[in-house]
């Protein structure tokens, strides 16, 4: 153990020393581009410098195709700190500070803006997951998700998966059984699954419903596969659509 830590210390302090010398003639947007591919590589090793340039670049970043590409792999790493780091650099690409103002003016443009709309309830669960007014964000995301417009419903949803936040599980749970979209449930079960930023041991709350879903034969067959699908992300287990499975393996993993 002493030895991978004295390694891991030194590959951290090379590339340290690189990268400050690298970087030095490099523009902000190259800077950050650069150092969110080496973040989503190896967080261990990138992770800091990337949080410690992170105000050096706020308003002056555009969202370029390849900061696009990378924020899109940062965001689906299965290494939620690389994905918080991803939410921060959206913050700073648009200039939005992490205060109450920025959040009253998400809010403002959700209310105001149709045009604007998805984006702005996508980034209010972003800075809501960064701690600022979450429980606002809940309450709006909620309401949004209600919307009898589906492409608001859709993006409601992606605002609570990034929320991240316990109290964003049972709406999700909710609307995966209920909304009348397609596509709508189905982001709704990736977000309780595997995408946004809710935390393993949160997705396992999840569990019991999802086996009672898979269950409900007053579901469509996309929504009880999806739950099963959903079963399998959020555990590991392999098992197949056979209730009784998942029923003993729970009862026998529920505890740890």
């Amino acid at each position: 153990m002493i030895e991978l830590k004295s390694s891991a210390n030194a590959k951290l302090a090379r590339f340290t020393s690189l990268t400050n010398e690298n970087l030095a003639n490099l523009t902000p947007q190259a800077q950050a581009e650069l150092l969110l591919e080496e973040t989503v590589s190896d967080y261990d090793v990138a992770g800091g410098q990337f949080s410690s340039r992170m105000d050096s670049w706020r308003g002056r970043l555009t969202m370029s195709p390849r900061l696009t590409s990378l924020l899109d792999s940062a965001l689906n790493s299965p290494d939620l700190r690389v994905r918080a780091a991803a939410i921060e650099m959206e913050l700073a690409a648009y200039n939005l500070s992490k205060s109450k103002e920025s959040a009253d003016l998400l809010i403002e443009r959700i209310t105001t803006d149709p045009a604007g709309r998805s984006w702005a309830l996508w980034m209010l669960g972003a800075i809501g997951n960064r701690g600022i007014e979450p429980e606002q964000a809940l309450r709006t995301l909620i309401q949004y998700s209600h919307d009898p417009d589906e492409k608001t419903r859709f993006w409601a949803v992606e605002g609570l998966s990034l929320l991240g936040s316990d109290a964003t599980i049972q709406p999700l749970l909710d609307i995966f059984r209920n909304d009348p979209s397609l596509e709508v449930r189905e982001r709704a079960g990736c977000g309780l699954a595997q995408s946004g930023m809710l935390t393993k041991p949160q997705r396992l709350t999840a569990v019991p419903t999802l086996m009672s879903f898979g269950e409900d034969p007053s579901l469509d067959s996309n929504t009880r596969n999806w739950a099963y699908q959903a079963l399998r992300e959020i555990t590991g287990a392999r098992y197949g659509t056979n209730p009784t499975d998942w029923r003993e393996w729970w009862a026998q993993n529920a505890a740890r």
